[in-house]
């Protein structure tokens, strides 16, 4: 993925900008964001309770999709965690729950250890910016653009970031693609042809949502009111009690809420 220098320092200048402003924010304002996230993602996405979800182990104050990711498992849910197996290819994606057997991996953060090799149904991805777009700036080791290269069909692309991320553009290149969905604390962003489009319920998400999964996927049989697919989770029987949030939070990092 080559890439013009004057851009590679444009993004080099902006990450360290955007993850200071990110590492500032308040552990009490940082809780209020995450709440008002998750809100937004279950009234918007209520079907994501019957798919399996890429997630991520928060990391320098991102959102954190655990807390979200226990109600969407009520429903029967499955949670994968990214693994990166080689440095210039694709992450993989395997199924991790509060108490899965994990190693550290890049980072230090848990990777799931012989779980499950899943292919996610939607993706909740953590950009360190996001443009006006609905391209996403990450931290330049492009694993998210390669993956999303390698899935098909496409995964349904939910970036979740805080407003403090918002920027007018990245400069994207031919390698970046964008994201379906932008979710910050004040609002569900629809990614349009022409950029965001700032929603105004949140219900409005599953419709746009369903329209862009059977386009990806025409075989595919939906309920248009319930947003049940057939692919998703018939095999699936059983459902897993699990920790509460703060016990999960507190797995491997007990000083999580001090980052």
């Amino acid at each position: 993925m080559n890439m013009p220098d004057d851009i590679k320092q444009f993004r080099k200048l902006q990450r360290a900008e955007l993850l200071a402003q990110r590492l500032a924010v308040t552990i009490n304002q940082r809780r209020q964001w995450n709440d008002a996230i998750n809100r937004l993602l279950i009234e918007g996405f209520p079907f994501l309770q019957q798919w399996t979800i890429g997630i991520y182990w928060p990391y320098k104050g991102e959102f954190d999709p655990r807390f979200v990711m226990r109600e969407f498992r009520k429903g029967g849910a499955i949670a994968a965690l990214p693994i990166v197996i080689q440095k210039a290819g694709p992450l993989q994606f395997r199924e991790w729950w509060p108490g899965a057997p994990v190693t550290k991996g890049v980072f230090n953060l848990p990777k799931p250890d012989g779980t499950a090799i899943l292919q996610p149904n939607a993706l909740l991805i953590p950009p360190i910016g996001f443009d006006l777009k609905g391209y996403r700036l990450g931290y330049g080791g492009g694993y998210f653009d390669r993956t999303l290269a390698s899935l098909m069909p496409q995964p349904l692309k939910i970036g979740v970031a805080f407003e403090l991320s918002r920027m007018e553009t990245i400069y994207p290149q031919p390698h970046d693609i964008p994201m379906d969905f932008v979710v910050t604390e004040t609002a569900i962003h629809h990614v349009s042809p022409g950029g965001l489009i700032k929603l105004r319920e949140p219900r409005e998400a599953t419709k746009i949502a369903e329209q862009l999964i059977k386009a990806r996927k025409p075989d595919l049989n939906c309920d248009a009111a319930q947003f049940k697919c057939n692919d998703t989770f018939a095999e699936r029987t059983r459902v897993r009690e699990y920790a509460s949030p703060p016990c999960f939070a507190h797995e491997l990092d007990p000083d999580y809420w001090e980052h």
